[in-house]
């Protein structure tokens, strides 16, 4: 019933993953029966989300994956005990570029952004479509698949995510950075005067993923009022 709503974290699986590795997997459940929320695995038409700059093998006539999201969070919250105003998006290195885009043009849909491992392709837009929102960008400090400062595939370079979290930066008008570590990540916070924060969280690994930093994350929100 409307008393018994939970939270929830919609998640965008890697190049070659599916909703289905998400789901079986022993680690994303124990997170979630940790935070009591649920886990909304979504996949890619393709390998890999069709997005705006990707290379040229990711077919993209046809394809909208801003609206498939939309449908998914439409599907989800009519059919399941999920509050709609509890809602994280995060995905991992191809996912995280998905949860960038996500971001950017429908930030009004989710409460919460977790891009972990992935940035736009370039080019990085200018500016964002929806109004700016509160984002936790989590990257390996040693990453070689996804560098920060990005890398060339095929005909497609993937963005500098400085120059991402730049861009983001100035759009939404946020302050200068102090730094925190919480956890296993080491924090680079900012925030704007409309309550929204952009934090930038490196670990010392490489291209890896861990619940740790979602669980991590998802508490920066929560302290922050926002899940």
């Amino acid at each position: 019933n409307g008393n018994d709503l939970i939270g929830a974290i919609v998640f965008a699986h890697g190049l070659g993953g599916t909703a289905e590795g998400i789901v079986k997997s022993q680690y994303f459940g124990r997170f979630a029966d940790d935070l009591g929320i649920a886990i909304i695995a979504t996949k890619a038409a393709s390998r890999a989300w069709a997005l705006p700059g990707s290379p040229s093998v990711v077919p993209r006539e046809g394809v909208d994956e801003l609206a498939y999201f939309d449908a998914v969070v439409a599907d989800a919250t009519r059919r399941f005990s999920i509050d709609e105003d509890r809602l994280m998006a995060t995905g991992f290195s191809a996912g995280g570029m998905m949860i960038w885009t996500l971001a950017c043009h429908r930030s009004q849909s989710f409460a919460a952004f977790v891009p972990m491992a992935g940035t736009f392709w370039r080019p990085i837009p200018d500016s964002c479509t929806t109004p700016p929102t509160s984002i936790v960008h989590v990257h390996g400090d040693r990453d070689k698949t996804v560098p920060l400062k990005g890398r060339k595939i095929r005909d497609a370079q993937q963005g500098n995510v400085h120059q991402v979290l730049k861009m983001y930066g100035k759009f939404g008008e946020f302050g200068e950075a102090t730094t925190e570590n919480i956890d296993r990540l080491r924090c680079e916070n900012r925030s704007n005067g409309n309550g929204e924060f952009l934090s930038f969280c490196l670990f010392a690994d490489g291209h890896s993923f861990r619940t740790d930093y979602l669980k991590t994350a998802w508490h920066m929100f929560e302290r922050a009022g926002k899940l």
